[in-house]
Parts: C-alpha cells; sequence; structure tokens
C-alpha cells in the first residue's frame, strides 16, 4: 500500500490526528507542513516527529531526513480539500453548520456540552472556520459520531457558499447579523444576504432545517430568503410570538426565576447569575433537542450548568499584589452589539468589597464608521459605575478626542504591558475585571498575560 493511500486510511479510521502546529503534536498525529508569512512548515518537519507525529503531509521536498513516513503531494490545499470532500461525502451522521456575526463558538459549544451526554459527537476546535479550519474539522471527524458540528465564518463576499459546498449541513444555525466585518460587507443587509448563502440550495441540497434568530430588519431579510429557498423547517428566536423566545425573567431571594417558551413547550429553571447570550444559545439548544426528538432532560438534570467558554465569558481567578482579582474574559472578539452588551452584563454584577475594572480594547473591521462605533461605546460607559476604566487602541483615542470632557474619566494605555503595570501599581483591593477587545489587539495580548497567572 503506497504512502497516500495509508494515509487515507488512517485519516478516515480516526478522528482529531491532523495538526497544523508542530507544537500541538501528540503521539500518532499527522502534521501538515504548511506555509507561513515567514517560514514553512517543513522546517518543523523534525520537531513533529521529535513529538510523536505519525506522517507528515508537505508540499515542499524535505531533504534533511530519509523517513518515509513523509507525503509530498503537488499542492497541500487542493490535497487536504479533494480528502475533506471524501471524508464529508461518507459520513453518515447528522451535520450541524452554525454561521452568525457573533456567537458561533459558543453555540457550538454549547451543543456539544449537552449533546455529548448521550451521543457521539464531533466538532471544530477553537474557531476553525475559514477555509482552511473547516478543512481540517472534516478531517479530523470522527466517522462514528452521531452528529458533527461545524462553524462557518466569513469577512467577505462569496466565502459561506465555498464553505458550504465542503460543509453541506442539513441543520443550520444563524445566530445574529450584527455589525462585524463592515470594512467589506458595508452594511448589515448584505451580511444577511451572506450569511444565507449556507441555506440555499444552489450551494448546499442538503439544508432542511434552519433556526436563526429574527430580532431585527437584517434579520428579517432571512426568512424572506429561506421561504424562497421553500426551507420545510424554519425556527425563529427572539422576539416574543415566535417560535422560541423568553418568557419572562424573574429575581427571587438572589436566584432568578426564568421561563422559556419554545416550539409550544414552556420551560422553568433558576439560577444565580446568567446572560443574555447564554440565555439565546440554550433556547438554540433546546429547539434542536425538541426538534430532532431528543429528551431535554438531559439539559436540565439536576442543576442546569452552562459551558464556560475561553475568551467568551470564561472566569479566572488570579493574584495581583496578593489581592483576590477575578478576571471575566471576553477577549476573543468583539463588535459594537457584543461589547455594549458585555458592558451591561458587568454593570448588573454585584460582589461586596470589590473594585470593578472595565477594561476596553479596539474593535475591528468596522470600516468608514469605526471611530463613531468607539464613540458609542464610550456613550455606553458613561450610563454605567465602574471603578475604573481603562482605553486602549488608536480608535478609542480618537473617539476621545471628540470629547475633551470625557477624559479624565478613562485610563488610556497603549500597550498590553502598560496595561499590566497600571494594574500592578493599582490594585490595593480584592477586584472585579472584565476585558473587552477584539482578537490581535493589545487588551486581547494583556489577557494572555494575566491569564498565566491563573
Amino acid at each position: 500500500m503506497n504512502m497516500n493511500k495509508r494515509i487515507t486510511n488512517y485519516i478516515f479510521s480516526n478522528s482529531n490526528k491532523i495538526k497544523i502546529n508542530s507544537k500541538d503534536i501528540r503521539k500518532n498525529d499527522i502534521f501538515v507542513a504548511l506555509k507561513g508569512k515567514k517560514n514553512h512548515g517543513n522546517s518543523f518537519i523534525y520537531d513533529a516527529f521529535k513529538a510523536g507525529a505519525k506522517y507528515c503531509i508537505t508540499d515542499k521536498k524535505y531533504i534533511e531526513s530519509k523517513n518515509e513516513n513523509i507525503l509530498i503531494v503537488k499542492n497541500i490545499f487542493s490535497y487536504l480539500k479533494d480528502l475533506s470532500i471524501k471524508k464529508r461525502t461518507s459520513f453518515k451522521g447528522e451535520v450541524i453548520g452554525i454561521t452568525g456575526s457573533a456567537g458561533k463558538t459558543s453555540l457550538k459549544e454549547y451543543l456539544k456540552f449537552f449533546l455529548k451526554k448521550k451521543y457521539t459527537v464531533s466538532a471544530s476546535i477553537k474557531s476553525y472556520n475559514n477555509y482552511l479550519g473547516v478543512m481540517i474539522s472534516i478531517l479530523n471527524m470522527n466517522m462514528k459520531s452521531n452528529f458533527a458540528i461545524f462553524e462557518l465564518g466569513t469577512n467577505n463576499f462569496g466565502e459561506i457558499r465555498e464553505l458550504t459546498k465542503l460543509v453541506k449541513p442539513s441543520q443550520i444555525f444563524i445566530t445574529n447579523i450584527l455589525s462585524t466585518h463592515l470594512e467589506n460587507f458595508r452594511n448589515k443587509k448584505n451580511i444577511a444576504k451572506e450569511k444565507s448563502d449556507i441555506f440555499n440550495k444552489k450551494y448546499n441540497n442538503f439544508a432542511q432545517k434552519l433556526f436563526f434568530q429574527n430580532k431585527s430588519n437584517e434579520e428579517k431579510i432571512i426568512n424572506k430568503i429561506a421561504k424562497r429557498q421553500k426551507l420545510k423547517n424554519i425556527i425563529q428566536t427572539g422576539q416574543f410570538g415566535l417560535d422560541c423566545y423568553i418568557k419572562d425573567i424573574n429575581k427571587d431571594n438572589n436566584k432568578y426565576k426564568i421561563k422559556l417558551k419554545i416550539l409550544n413547550k414552556n420551560f422553568f429553571f433558576s439560577c444565580n447569575e446568567y446572560e443574555e447570550s447564554q440565555l439565546n444559545n440554550l433556547i438554540f439548544v433546546l429547539a434542536f433537542f425538541i426538534t430532532n426528538k431528543i429528551n431535554t432532560n438531559i439539559i436540565f438534570k439536576n442543576k442546569i450548568k452552562f459551558p464556560k467558554i475561553e475568551g467568551r465569558g470564561s472566569i479566572h481567578k488570579i493574584l495581583i499584589n496578593k489581592f483576590n482579582v477575578q478576571l471575566i474574559d471576553q477577549s476573543y472578539n468583539a463588535n459594537p452589539d457584543t461589547m455594549i452588551q458585555s458592558i451591561k452584563n458587568f454593570s448588573k454584577l454585584k460582589k461586596r468589597g470589590y473594585k470593578k475594572i472595565l477594561i476596553l480594547g479596539e474593535m475591528n473591521e468596522l470600516g468608514l464608521n469605526k471611530v463613531k462605533f468607539h464613540d458609542k461605546i464610550l456613550r455606553e460607559t458613561k450610563e454605567h459605575l465602574f471603578d475604573n476604566i481603562i482605553l486602549s487602541g488608536d480608535l478609542f483615542k480618537k473617539a476621545l478626542k471628540m470629547f475633551p470632557n470625557f477624559k479624565s474619566n478613562y485610563v488610556v494605555l497603549n500597550s498590553s504591558r502598560d496595561i499590566m503595570n497600571y494594574l500592578n501599581n493599582n490594585i490595593h483591593k480584592k477586584a472585579m475585571i472584565m476585558a473587552k477587545c477584539s482578537n490581535t489587539t493589545e487588551v486581547n495580548k494583556f489577557v494572555k498575560m494575566l491569564k498565566i497567572k491563573d
């Protein structure tokens, strides 16, 4: 059997073996040596085998070793694409595709968390939602899974349809339509149309069920397109009177009593704390369970637990200057809508004796109105009480210049180290910190530094 056949059989009969970072390699993994911005993956083949890799795939001749377990292909992306199409075609389980402006990873983790209580589930790791990430996720899929869950992301026109051709989901979620990637899309109407390609029969004749939030005019566009596509099952969430919504929330003895209406069924539960995003995810999961005839008692067995997701509300306990600090990590990504909601949620949190520090990093890819969006965030912070507000990024600096009288209310810091030094010098009691920003910003770097202390 030649090397190509051996690797193909190995990928089909195993799961979670494909890695594109040599530092992630474990015993019997497959290292895919991709060309990076600075280096080719071939520079790390030795490290991969040393770490226990069984095979390596590359598109560049490797002359430093005579290892027979290296497959050299002409075009590595074409190779991965062909192989992922074959594996997806062979998969017999239910395929779920998730797209939307925000909350894709969180919803994926919620579905996986609750479905795994009864079923075998495959799901993309981290936020693997671009073309390469989706191919890797398909190749890492467990062929014996009952459900396979994939994220589909986009920051430009035409990308969802290409990802959809790979994944071909039968059950589809569109989490929301928000002000993201406006640099390319220009407006939310275009975003709604782009996201709707996930159930367009031209690109996905497997589409059967659509779950989507319908709160805005742009989200109503999705409903119109779905009806034109003649989807048989369209489940709308969000507002009173739709298929699924929050019926009532009351606080009683420091507990929240929550009532949900899901597809004509009532659900009641209590919890100490909640965020709107958690309830939105739970509503989607309940709707999915009901339409797939899965017992919802799996979700409510004992006390309800929400999965905590890194960078999306995960909570970390850290010591700074020997004082207890609670970090609420919202540092993975941000847009104006999610940043405002996070500020409101943080404002509601009460912990006696704790100082409250809000740290905001700039938001990326907002197009021509990017400074106005940051101005909107500043105006929102004025509606709430925090002990300190730390801002970072040129866009917040530009927004502050529009309102000189705001300056005294904020600490403006340039780098992750500046933020860390400021906290080291100014935390003299217990503190709660909420950090929200776009990925790859200085605040994002700061949070990674701070979590090392965790």
